[in-house]
């Protein structure tokens, strides 16, 4: 098989992979286009592996083995991302994006001027209440 083919298929799924990271709302959904970026990279090391080796008659098998450790750090990386967005979900009842981002601004009841910020906030209510 020639080289073109795995590498047109491996960039076709990357460029799938980094649309659904850009379009994708749903954080789970943007976690599965991650993984398909990084088996795009996977196809990519084996072919270039398997072509350099016919070229220079290596028996070292060097993008193989790398494809091995970034197959295992893709297990670990999904499990603890699918972790985190189920506790976010569990917490907030949504996995959109977008919302995950307008609710994590929220102000912090510990803050030691979160006192002080209501307390103006109340006494500005109360005069535009008496000037009502």
């Amino acid at each position: 098989m020639h080289l073109a083919y795995p590498a047109v298929l491996s960039a076709l799924l990357f460029c799938t992979g980094l649309y659904g990271v850009l379009a994708r709302r749903n954080a789970i959904l943007v976690l599965m286009s991650v993984e398909l970026m990084l088996n795009a990279v996977n196809l990519n090391l084996v072919a270039f592996d398997v072509w350099l080796s016919r070229t220079a008659e290596e028996t070292l098998h060097s993008g193989q083995a790398l494809t091995l450790f970034i197959i295992a750090i893709a297990a670990a990386e999904i499990g603890i991302g699918l972790a985190i967005v189920l506790a976010v979900h569990r917490n907030r009842g949504t996995a959109d994006i977008d919302k995950l981002r307008d609710t994590s601004e929220r102000h912090d009841p510990d803050d030691p001027d979160h006192d002080a910020r209501t307390a103006e906030q109340s006494d500005e209510a109360q005069k535009a209440e008496a000037t009502a």
